[in-house]
Formats: C-alpha cells, structure tokens, sequence
C-alpha cells in the first residue's frame, strides 16, 4: 500500500463545493496582434471550476483550449477578464507571488518534457532541489510519489528505457512534488496509445480521489472525457459553446460542435440496414405485418434501461436487436438501440405513444418494403 504520509491529504469534507470554486473565469478574452492584425483565440470566458472535481475542457485544433488552460497559472496572460485561483486574481500576482501560484499548481505536458540525461528519480526531485528542499526530505517524498504512480522499481531508469506511459508517469509524479491543489494536464494522453491511455486515466482518477486534487485537462477525444470528467465546457473558435455534466452533455448535445466531437462515439447505422427501407410519415398507417425499424435512445435522464421485455409488450410483437450500444456516464445509462419490429400497431403516431414511457427519443426509420409487401400478401 502506498505511503502517502508525504504527499498532502485532503480530507473528505474538505474537497468538493464545501469549498467553493477552486477556479474562475470571468469574461476572459485573449487576443494577438501580428503582421496579418488581431487574432481573437478566446471570447468571454465565462464559468467556474469546483473544488475537486474533474473538469474537462475540449474543442477541436484551434478552439482555444491550451491557451484558457495556460491563463490558470499565467502561462498566457487574458487581455480582458480575469482569472481567480482560490480567490485570488492571478493577474494582481508579482513574481515571487506567481512563483508560489505556480508551485500549487502542477501541469502535465503532451510531450512529458523529462530530462533524457537524468533517472526518473532525478526528473521527479529536480523541481524540489531547485526550490531548497533538505535531501532527507527530497527522498520521502519522492519516495512516496514514485511509489504513487507505479513507478518505485523503475526510480534509476532513464527516460529513454521507458515506454510511453511510463514516462507520463513520471511527468505526473514530477507535478505532484509541490504538493499542488489543483493539477493541469494539457493533452495529456494524447501520445499514448488506447491502453495506455486507460491506464494513465485511472490513475489521475485515483490522484484526483486520494489527494482531492482539483484535475482539469484539455483534450480533442470525447472518449477522454466520458472516462474521467465530472464536467465539460466545449470551446469553439474561443467561445464557449456547451457547459455541463459529462452525462447530460453526451445524452442531449446542444451545440453543434459537440455533437461533431461526438461523432466518432457514435453507433452510426450500417448502410446495408438502410437499404430496402421505405420512410414513413407521422400520421401514416402501417400495413399488417409489415416490420418496421426504430431507432430508440436513452439520454441519462430518466435512468431508464433498454427493456426487451417491456418493448416488446408495448409494441404487440417480436423484437430483432440489430445494431447500437449503451454507455454508463455516472452511473446514468445513456446509447442508442435499432430494432425491427413487427408491430400489431397500425400507424407511427400509435408506436410513438406506446414507446413514449420506455425509451427517451424514438424516430421510426422507415418501413422494410419487401417484408411490407409479403406481409400484405399474408393477410389477403
């Protein structure tokens, strides 16, 4: 069991609103000038992120989000609007005082940034040798943060003996020396495979939950986010554009551009069970026998399940599961399930109604045009 006996510990009561917003943009813009004039890279910033939780802030390339997240601890500068860190304007801050910001405030890079001539042991203490730190003190702690990250067998490793993963590990060890309250991972998992990934996530989970770290990380991957985050704010061109809990934004995107980030999670439809399909309207009647296929989604909100059972009694009729899937988002079951269905009900409006208590959203897609006609042929 890891010895965190060195590493700040939050307790329970502590973390989360019972202390408020650990970071706050108000009306944060950021703009530079160049030969080709001004360029807008943020516009009216505008929200909170609490006290210990995970936040993630994603868009696509050129959204804006390295440059909000370098605001946290002036990396980058705003041009209008400020920033508070616990309370704190970090725009009022002077040098030593931003040194101190800095120090409370850990970052993880893309890109690892580990010396090459140094041992992961040496990566890690070097911040605490820089600030002054007693050697006795040093060994502890970097002790317990190797210990942390999984890394203690691997402390006179260089970073060239290490794998990816590996290296972020060292890279969050590092960024924890201070003590930090609040973590920034800027594209952490970017360079890592899936399974790395997996497994890097876990572990700033496990930080965010053992220490009570505030965690906020950019990212370009939804899947990131649905893995980790308490909450997401989407950027576009600057601006933000969606703000909410992961489960509510995943189960019912209001901006355009995230549902676009959310396209590759999708469970998009075949072409080959689009073909043969007749569209129907609203008020149309369906023909005896004829099987029709629905397109049924659960957005968290209710925390309804997919019951085969009950669909199938409310639809008077045998079920075909074709395609779809069902994600757990906070423990709310949110995805989209396509099925056949030959339904003894006799128009759209009429499965609209009898479905409208089971699933959150439910579009007939049409109507098999072969089935149709053999179905009709059946009854005559």
């Amino acid at each position: 069991m890891t010895d965190l006996s060195e590493i700040r510990h939050v307790a329970p009561h502590e973390t989360g609103a019972a202390r408020g917003a650990s970071i706050v943009f108000e009306r944060v813009g950021k703009h530079y000038e160049g030969k080709g004039g001004r360029t807008q890279a943020l516009a009216g910033i505008d929200f909170r992120i609490e006290t210990g939780e995970v936040f993630g802030i994603i868009g696509r390339s050129g959204a804006g989000k390295s440059t909000l997240l370098r605001t946290v601890n002036r990396l980058e500068a705003p041009t209008e609007g400020r920033v508070l860190v616990h309370g704190t304007d970090v725009g009022t801050l002077d040098e030593d005082a931003l040194v101190k910001l800095r120090r409370r405030t850990g970052m993880i890079f893309q890109h690892f940034n580990l010396l090459s001539a140094k041992t992961v042991w040496d990566n890690v203490a070097l911040p605490l040798r820089v600030a002054g730190v007693p050697r006795e003190a040093i060994e502890r702690k970097v002790g317990a943060l190797l210990e942390l990250v999984g890394l203690a067998a691997k402390k006179d490793a260089y970073p060239a003996q290490l794998s990816g993963g590996q290296k972020q590990r060292v890279g969050i060890a590092r960024a924890l020396v201070h003590d930090p309250e609040v973590l920034l991972c800027d594209e952490a998992t970017s360079a890592l495979d899936p399974e790395t990934t997996q497994s890097i996530l876990a572990l700033l989970r496990d930080i965010n939950r053992r220490l009570g770290l505030t965690v906020v990380l950019i990212t370009h991957e939804m899947a990131v986010i649905r893995e980790i985050c308490d909450r997401v704010a989407v950027l576009e061109k600057g601006r933000l554009v969606e703000l909410g809990e992961v489960w509510r934004v995943f189960g019912d995107p209001r901006s355009d551009a995230t549902r676009a980030l959310l396209q590759p999670l999708l469970h998009e439809l075949p072409p080959e069970l689009r073909q043969g399909l007749r569209p129907v309207q609203a008020d149309a009647p369906l023909a005896p026998g004829a099987t029709v296929l629905l397109d049924l989604r659960l957005n968290g909100q209710h925390g309804r399940e997919f019951e085969l059972g009950a669909l199938a009694l409310a639809l008077g009729g045998p079920l075909q599961l074709l395609h779809g899937g069902i994600d757990r988002i906070a423990g709310r079951p949110l995805g989209r399930v396509v099925l056949s269905a030959r339904s003894s009900l006799r128009s759209v409006d009429a499965l609209r109604h009898a479905l409208a208590g089971l699933v959150d959203q439910v579009t007939v897609l049409g109507v098999r045009e072969e089935e149709e006609k053999e179905g009709a042929a059946h009854a005559a």
